[in-house]
């Protein structure tokens, strides 16, 4: 009998096997490193305890963990494609016998962009929250335990799925947006955007899923007497940041959506013809892309809130306005979202409002700039590692800044449209702010995870590698933009003088992995010294914060806080003499679930399946991951009701009929 292998594996065969000596390496590289990983899971029987430990795990705190380990490792992925375009650039680029094919750059520039904000951007974001949140409101977990797991599996997914397609097939090359009409079938007939819708697309849901569960835990777990008026800035910019995940994501998912039935069914949403428009798909994905910068940006903003007055010995200046500012920015980000193509044709009326609004919600980040100054000014400022991130952040921020009002005029942007001038421009505004956000987190509130320091010496010597790489890397990029140099460029005329700062910005990258090189070395020192770094109970002797959060829980646990009475909570119990909060009640904790990793599998396959045509596959995929939902909903219910009844029990308990 004769098997039609076309039924089983669709456009699966042999030629889907890389034979570029780049991508070969990337593979070999890659598989390697898996086999390594289970090698040694394998050798020394932890299989088990990584399982119960953490992979079924519904506990924030290591979910949280989680994603930040995730987020690391996709960190030097991305790394590794800045070194590949940059060596180009730098060096082989007026040649054209450079090891890099043009097809293969834009594949490498399509994942970097896709990497650093879905996978690097949005996990450490998504892993500080589920760290810090619960904490910050008192409570003693997210309002949807399972569904928090459910979500990090599915950012997992997603990541696996990115990474497959270095050994199997091809990424994308219509860049990290996938614009049509590059991203049809007409011009990219193989499975690089399809690898790419259909990571961002399961990443993609676990973010909204996501954002539905800290929403629904701001608003209905916060600690008894903590008004909105009363939760710390980290919680109210996280509010801000999962309220445009809500409204933003969907959009995302059904531009994504389109354009799988456009290159699956032959559907015309955003092509020329039969009706269809490509503009519609850049109006839709710069709908969900401009919200999307602040969803990152948002608790990177807390996260300086909550660092400068700690460092500055002072309360926070201005609480109010701050809060009026990140609500302001989270309805402004939805009216700015055409002044990414000011170029498009639109007309007058049409640049002018979105050029005027895009200078508008500069105001509001501005309002929270100089909030941030005058906390400092007459404080006694320790520039710690935090506040040295904070300070690199706020001086590439402010660059990015201006730049950005610069080209909020469309004249300008006429001008630098498309060039590196806007790719500067954006790296100042999601490394200066999102990821050195992210770096000073993880410095500040490290000693609340561990128990002990990081080792400050190398944090300062990171920093330093960081900022002057920062520097050396992009402002090169300034000036060639304004010389004419666009983005996606692997090769270039000799002539045009561009070769000397291009190396420059080459060695910016190196810098920048000698910072990356000091951070691994301060976490294998750090927990080799662990013992000599420990901490006391107020690790950064702050005036406000012990343990460095506003209402943190130490030993003490969600079943034993007291009232909140103000701001700085837990401040004002360390100032009342007490030393042991009381009435302890032991609490229940959601118990462990492997709906997570299991969807993960299934939703992975599936996509997969969809990737190279197995329409049984993808079928049986659809029909698994809907029955998975349902059991996970009525899991989900089952759980909610018993910590709600166990909720009211506790806080009888506490506080009588007052409860």
């Amino acid at each position: 009998m004769n098997i039609d292998w076309s039924m089983l594996l669709g456009r699966l065969s042999l030629d889907a096997l890389p034979d570029n000596i780049v991508t070969i390496g990337g593979a070999v590289g890659g598989v390697l490193g898996v086999l390594f990983i289970i090698g040694l899971l394998t050798y020394t029987r932890r299989w088990k305890w990584l399982w119960r430990t953490w992979m079924t795990s519904l506990d924030p705190k290591k979910i949280g963990v989680m994603y930040i380990a995730v987020s690391g490792i996709m960190l030097v992925r991305g790394l590794a494609d800045v070194i590949m375009m940059r060596a180009q650039q730098a060096l082989f680029a007026t040649t054209a016998d450079g090891p890099i094919t043009a097809d293969l750059f834009q594949q490498v520039f399509s994942a970097h962009g896709t990497i650093m904000i879905f996978f690097v951007a949005m996990g450490v974001i998504f892993g500080l929250i589920n760290l810090i949140l619960p904490l910050q409101i008192g409570a003693r977990d997210v309002a949807f335990p399972l569904l928090n797991s459910i979500s990090f599996w599915l950012f997992f997914a997603g990541m696996a799925l990115m990474n497959v397609s270095l050994a199997l097939g091809e990424f994308s090359a219509a860049g990290w947006l996938a614009y049509p009409p590059l991203s049809t079938l007409e011009y990219s007939p193989g499975t690089g955007v399809d690898y790419w819708i259909w990571s961002l697309q399961v990443a993609g849901i676990g973010s909204l899923l996501s954002g539905v569960n800290f929403l629904v835990t701001i608003f209905t777990m916060r600690r008894k007497g903590m008004t909105m008026m009363k939760m710390p800035i980290f919680v109210w910019t996280v509010l801000g940041s999962m309220l445009l995940v809500v409204f933003a994501f969907p959009i995302l998912t059904a531009t994504l959506g389109m354009l799988t039935l456009d290159r699956t069914i032959g559907t015309h949403f955003f092509t020329s013809d039969l009706g269809g428009n490509p503009m519609m798909y850049v109006n839709l994905i710069w709908a969900w892309g401009h919200p999307e910068v602040y969803i990152l940006v948002l608790p990177a903003f807390g996260v300086f809130s909550e660092i400068v007055p700690v460092f500055s010995r002072k309360r926070l200046f201005g609480y109010t306005s701050m809060v009026w500012a990140i609500m302001a920015i989270t309805v402004l980000s939805f009216t700015v979202w055409l002044h990414h193509f000011f170029t498009m044709g639109a007309g007058a009326n049409v640049n002018a409002f979105f050029g005027i609004m895009t200078m508008v919600i500069a105001i509001p980040t501005g309002v929270k700039v100089f909030n941030w100054l005058f906390t400092m000014f007459r404080g006694r400022i320790s520039f710690k590692t935090p506040m040295l991130w904070f300070m690199g952040f706020i001086t590439t921020f402010t660059i990015g800044g201006v730049t950005g009002v610069l080209l909020a005029v469309p004249g300008i942007d006429f001008q630098v449209h498309n060039s590196l001038f806007l790719v500067a421009h954006f790296h100042n505004m999601i490394i200066g702010g999102v990821l050195f956000g992210a770096f000073a987190a993880l410095a500040y509130w490290w000693p609340k995870f561990t128990g002990f320091h990081l080792h400050e010496g190398l944090g300062i010597a990171a920093f330093w590698s960081w900022l002057v790489g920062f520097v050396l890397a992009f402002a090169p990029l300034y000036i060639l933009g304004l010389m004419g140099a666009v983005r996606r460029l692997d090769h270039y005329d000799a002539s045009l003088g561009w070769q000397g700062l291009f190396i420059v910005a080459g060695v910016g990258v190196m810098f920048i992995l000698l910072g990356v090189f000091f951070q691994i070395l301060q976490l294998a020192y750090s927990v080799w010294k662990r013992k000599e770094l420990a901490c006391d109970s107020d690790p950064w002797d702050g005036r406000t914060l012990e343990w460095s959060t506003s209402t943190p829980i130490a030993e003490y646990n969600y079943a034993t806080l007291d009232v909140v009475h103000g701001r700085d909570a837990f401040w004002s119990f360390k100032q009342s003499g007490r030393k042991r909060l009381s009435n302890y009640t032991d609490i229940l904790v959601p118990k462990n679930s492997g709906f997570g990793p299991i969807i993960a599998i299934v939703v992975f396959v599936g996509s997969f399946a969809v990737i190279w045509h197995m329409w049984w596959l993808a079928a049986i995929g659809l029909i698994a991951t809907i029955l998975l939902a349902i059991l996970v909903g009525m899991r989900e219910n089952v759980e909610r009701t018993i910590t709600e009844k166990q909720i009211a029990v506790t806080e009888k308990k506490l506080w009588g009929s007052e409860a």
